[in-house]
């Protein structure tokens, strides 16, 4: 009979206690005790103790090439440039988003991909076969991947019925054991885990989902990826504060963290990688739910502008940098007598510090009244900007608002706000040109550039300007 002793630890200070507290008496904060094994007689842990690896030193010169260049290519190229440039074999990703943004859409529809030619083994501990079957019918029917059987009939073009690759394998199970057995049996190249929080490890004593699972099975899928050179995905959920559910630990386990984020009252998603040992941390896909699935959205700033009120006040165009992808947001101003001694602040999309922030320098540089107005941001399409060279337009679009006077509907604005209401210059300025140059945009109101940088490009007319005075003033200007 295996024997377990668990304390609990607070993860800020350290303090342990008996069982778990909802508050920490030695910090004051909440819900911070993790499970911790002191000791265990479980038959997997006793063999472990005092059992060496059996690798040996060698030298760097004499270690082969790395599976960099074995990454198998995605058709879905958002997810792929994210994951930086395809699944590399021997990988282990963590995706992570909150419920019904489209996790399980989306490793569903890189497994129908990746199956036409490799074997894919989908585990599914929440869902049971019919469901999963009838949404990958679904997405069949929208991807149009060809079929790797070719002694199959064709497709019927007049339904669009189309047979799903005979090398996507489902299981239903949440037993880790069992899995490995599978796993061993089937000998997929792909493997992927939904969700990472229903998996158990029979030898530990805890329900799945505890942080001592997580921690034990996460490591059990790591030593098979490393192992094996088999790619495995992990689906884990989210805590209400957005962060995955589980010890921090699981993410340094893994080789690459994704976070799928949106509104659930929008279409749109992004994909984020906040952690990519085999890519940059800072590229963004994007996509848009549909009822066929998630869909690649292949041009997002012509999306995010399509439905866009040409000579609207509190109307500003932003250019913000999502890696190396340069997006064209729109930011919507509105500002409105308070019927409340204690008037609002409210952005949607922007952080709230940095909203107050621009509203003080518009109240005391440019002597705006907004001491007895509400002010409401929102960035269309559901969107988060995070990065400071969105500063001018969040400030031109509360400019225009609060003066009803409409900016240039041809004028994008770059650029930081600083406290004194001086302008700082943004990086990667071509590239955001040029990519309102494409748009159709004519003119951009950037600070003033004091050294020769980067050549920018000829299509669009610049405008530099020292402080927001001047930059508000070039752009509200007529056309």
């Amino acid at each position: 009979m295996a024997k377990t002793i668990i304390q609990y630890k607070c993860t800020s200070c350290g303090r342990a206690a008996a069982k778990p507290l909802g508050r920490c008496p030695g910090c004051g904060e909440w819900n911070t005790y993790a499970e911790e094994i002191l000791e265990s007689s479980s038959p997997r842990r006793a063999s472990a103790k005092g059992r060496g690896g059996g690798s040996q030193p060698r030298p760097l010169a004499e270690i082969e090439g790395g599976a960099e260049n074995q990454r198998m290519a995605l058709s879905i190229g958002e997810f792929g440039r994210v994951l930086g440039g395809g699944v590399v074999p021997g990988s282990l990703v963590l995706l992570g988003g909150d419920p019904g943004i489209g996790k399980s859409t989306l490793l569903l529809q890189t497994a129908i991909e990746l199956a036409a030619s490799d074997t894919v083994l989908y585990v599914s501990g929440e869902e049971s076969p019919g469901q999963i079957k009838m949404r990958a019918e679904r997405l069949r029917r929208s991807a149009g991947v060809a079929d790797s059987n070719a002694t199959r009939e064709p497709m019927n073009q007049a339904n669009g019925d189309q047979p799903l690759p005979d090398k996507l394998l489902l299981v239903t199970e949440t037993n880790i054991e069992a899995i490995l057995q599978h796993v061993a049996a089937v000998k997929p190249r792909v493997l992927i885990i939904d969700s990472i929080q229903t998996v158990y490890d029979p030898a530990v004593d805890s329900s799945a989902g505890s942080v001592t699972q997580l921690r034990e099975c996460s490591d059990r899928f790591r030593q098979l990826a490393k192992g094996s050179g088999l790619a495995v995905f992990l689906i884990g959920h989210v805590t209400k504060e957005g962060v995955i559910a589980g010890p921090r630990l699981l993410e340094h386990m893994v080789d690459t963290v994704l976070y799928l984020e949106g509104d659930r009252f929008h279409s749109y998603r992004l994909l984020r990688a906040v952690k990519n040992r085999f890519g940059a941390t800072d590229e963004v896909g994007v996509f848009e739910m549909r009822g066929q699935g998630l869909q690649e959205v292949p041009n997002p700033s012509e999306a995010f502008l399509a439905e866009r009120v040409v000579n609207a006040p509190g109307s500003a165009i932003a250019v913000t940098m999502e890696g190396t992808r340069p997006l064209l947001v729109e930011v919507q101003g509105l500002t409105s007598p308070s019927a409340f001694g204690n008037p609002r602040r409210s952005g949607n999309g922007v952080d709230l510090n940095r909203l107050l922030l621009i509203t003080a320098v518009l109240t005391r540089r440019l002597g705006l009244r907004l001491g007895d107005q509400d002010v409401f941001v929102n960035v269309v399409g559901g969107l988060r900007i995070g990065e400071p060279a969105a500063d001018l337009a969040l400030a031109a679009a509360i400019y225009s608002s609060s003066k009803d006077l409409p900016l240039r509907a041809d004028t994008v604005l770059i650029g930081e706000v600083g406290l004194s209401g001086e302008l700082r210059a943004a990086p990667q300025l071509a590239a955001r040109l040029k990519e309102a140059a494409a748009l159709g945009f004519q003119t951009a109101v950037l600070p003033k550039r004091l050294r020769a940088g980067e050549e920018l490009p000829k299509g669009i007319t610049i405008k530099e300007a020292r402080t927001l005075r001047e930059a508000l003033e070039m752009a509200s200007q007529p056309a």
